[in-house]
């Protein structure tokens, strides 16, 4: 990896959650930082003083105390999305964990997806005024968000949600005897594909899997998801997801129209059991509510490895390598998990190659210049740019707080 991009001029990063360079020429890289502000980092000048939009006022108050001195949130500002015609009309997609309005009850915020435009009297700031609302999702449970957006290549808008949080896909909150995953009513634990471009405030695409269905929420494009964390979309406009497993399997889809991906009935490829969730059991059923069948994800690894080592406990989704700056990784996903324990970051980085049947073929990537070539920080995130070129976001700290948020480039060793 290159050197870190937080050591640039400019304002420290929090925790890096996104990157991605806007299709306007200017080549600036916008970083998505969890405690409500996107920052910019200019090609000439490095990490801008002033962030592009800070919404720290509109997300909740972050923190939740794990016990054991460990204060963890995944909720906050998550991602952003540019319009693929934002060099004129300056359109742009933010999602983020809102507080509840009026009686909260024992849920816990509302997941909110919002339009800004940019300023028209300077690039680098956007118009926070002139927030739309778009749709907004309430959670029972603080974790399990998903909350990422992109366009796709038929320039509709992607979303991923988790199931709501808690665990097991059981808890309040969650459709009883059958889960949020697998509740076609219910937004929770899915991709949503929506037209932004038409609607008040938006428009369903005529071509999504359940226009017109009863009792199905006409915005779902996949379903049977935990806690979809980071997808991205190849050159051949096929959708990677990765799917954050609970206690023992970790899972990367290609996620296609109306697919069913298994949970909370499958773990990966494996069968679950919300009341033994550390037990895998023997037999499960293989098809959805409609007889659709539950789908195996294309990479899968296990918490603890076959010799009794850790290998991860949340996976996070990557992108297919596009660059040239290193050869070698042309044509593979590049991914990683978020660390193998709590108490300390120790991410791992991964890449992957399609076999010619059954799982992917997944081997562990070494970051020179780093103890046994890993990066001893949490992963939160992958970026890209216009080139292709891949970046990987780290910090130190197990919570969103303090100023340790890396932005590395992914380049050849020396």
């Amino acid at each position: 990896a290159g050197p870190p991009r937080s050591a640039l001029s400019g304002q420290p990063i929090g925790d890096p959650l996104g990157l991605l360079e806007p299709d306007d020429g200017s080549g600036r890289l916008f970083v998505v930082d969890q405690i409500g502000r996107i920052l910019i980092i200019d090609p000439a000048d490095g990490l801008r003083p002033e962030p592009f939009l800070d919404l720290a006022d509109r997300i909740v108050e972050l923190g939740i105390d794990l016990g054991g001195g460990l204060v963890f949130d995944e909720r906050g500002l998550l991602s952003m999305a540019f319009h693929p015609n934002y060099a004129s009309n300056g359109r742009f997609f933010v999602i983020y964990n809102a507080p509840l309005e009026g009686d909260p009850g024992d849920f816990d915020s509302r997941l909110t997806l919002a339009e800004f435009r940019v300023s028209q009297d300077d690039p680098n700031l956007a118009d926070a005024v002139g927030e739309r609302i778009i749709l907004q999702v309430v959670k029972p449970q603080f974790n399990h968000n998903g909350g990422q957006v992109a366009f796709g290549p038929d320039g509709f808008l992607y979303v991923s949600i988790g199931d709501g949080g808690g665990a097991n896909d059981n808890e309040e909150g969650h459709t009883p005897d059958l889960g949020n995953g697998q509740d076609r009513a219910t937004l929770l634990g899915k991709i949503l594909r929506i037209d932004v471009d038409a609607g008040d405030p938006y428009g369903i695409p005529p071509d999504n899997p359940f226009v017109d269905q009863p009792g199905t929420r006409p915005e779902i494009w996949a379903l049977g998801l935990r806690n979809p964390w980071r997808f991205s979309f190849d050159d051949d406009g096929r959708l990677f997801v990765a799917d954050v497993g609970q206690n023992l399997f970790e899972e990367v889809n290609m996620v296609t129209q109306g697919g069913n991906y298994g949970w909370n009935v499958k773990e990966g490829t494996h069968c679950f059991d919300p009341d033994q969730p550390a037990v895998v059991p023997d037999e499960c059923a293989e098809s959805g509510q409609t007889e659709e069948p539950l789908l195996d994800p294309i990479i899968e690894y296990a918490h603890v490895d076959d010799q009794g080592n850790t290998v991860g406990i949340a996976v996070i989704g990557g992108f297919f390598y596009q660059g040239e700056g290193v050869p070698s990784l042309v044509g593979q996903y590049v991914f990683g998990d978020w660390s193998r324990a709590f108490g300390s970051g120790d991410g791992t980085l991964f890449t992957a190659v399609q076999t010619d049947h059954g799982l992917w073929s997944v081997r562990e990537l070494a970051a020179a210049g780093f103890p046994q070539g890993r990066l001893g920080r949490f992963i939160l995130g992958f970026g890209r740019d216009r080139a292709g070129e891949l970046y990987v976001l780290t910090t130190d700290n197990v919570g969103p707080f303090g100023s340790t948020g890396k932005v590395d480039r992914i380049v050849v060793a020396p």
